[in-house]
């Protein structure tokens, strides 16, 4: 029987992978804020209330760091024996702790975090990378031949704190200069280099990327703060030798 994926949460990520998960199996969608009524029309695809959607057998929780600890312990009684919780957020240690503080013993764990979005992912996923951090149980021998073999993903096994610690400057410094690029308010110039086009690509990937996502990437890492005084460190004294006299 095919196991039953519900997607607690549904925002610009939600939206974006639901039609990908649809075509492998059934989706349950519940979002406290949104009106999900449109989604009825996707194949496979069922709106419910959180009872529901907690009643199946693979429960991934997509909403901000800042709720995830309150829709961790919402869901707690509605859990039974042999059920999968994942997360999908860019940071992992602080939510694998919560998920192992707050649910029962008889739940597997897995920290999930697909390295692309609606921007990067626009043209297809297949081919991307997907990070899977096990934090509690054996279900990872089946998640990751799916997102292998059905999503065509490339799937890279990490610890919760490898993960983080590499994400404070593959996230961490890349959305940071992207900002920056985003607030400078650059026009259009006519003469380019290939260097700039890339950096611009850049940008444009995570221009639309909400507050509440930069803020989990810069704050919500424990390894972020190192990264970030690295950064402005090498910026100051870059700075420095610029502005001094010949």
């Amino acid at each position: 029987m095919t196991e039953v994926l519900g997607i607690i949460g549904f925002g610009a990520f939600g939206e974006f992978i639901v039609p990908h998960l649809a075509a492998h199996r059934s989706v349950r969608v519940y979002d406290s804020k949104r009106d999900l009524g449109a989604l009825a029309k996707i194949k496979n695809v069922e709106v419910c209330d959180l009872a529901t959607l907690c009643q199946s057998d693979i429960i991934i929780i997509a909403t901000p760091v800042k709720t995830f600890e309150d829709v961790v312990k919402t869901i707690v009684p509605h859990l039974r024996a042999g059920q999968l919780v994942m997360d999908v957020g860019s940071v992992k240690v602080l939510p694998a702790k919560l998920l192992q503080d707050h649910l029962p013993a008889y739940v597997d764990i897995i920290g999930l975090h697909p390295l692309f979005g609606p921007q990067s992912g626009k043209n297809g996923i297949q081919g991307l990378n997907v990070t899977v951090c096990n934090v509690r149980g054996s279900r990872d021998k089946k998640i990751v031949p799916f997102l292998k073999d059905k999503l065509g993903l490339n799937v890279i096994e990490a610890t919760p704190e490898q993960h983080d610690k590499e994400m404070a400057y593959v996230q961490g410094l890349t959305h940071l200069i992207g900002k920056v690029f985003v607030g400078m308010d650059l026009p259009e110039f006519a003469q380019t280099t290939k260097t700039y086009t890339l950096l611009k690509q850049m940008v444009e990937m995570v221009r639309y990327d909400s507050d509440d996502l930069f803020r989990s990437i810069e704050r919500d890492n424990p390894f972020s703060v190192k990264a970030k005084t690295e950064f402005f460190t090498v910026v100051s004294e870059l700075e420095k030798k610029l502005n001094a006299k010949p």
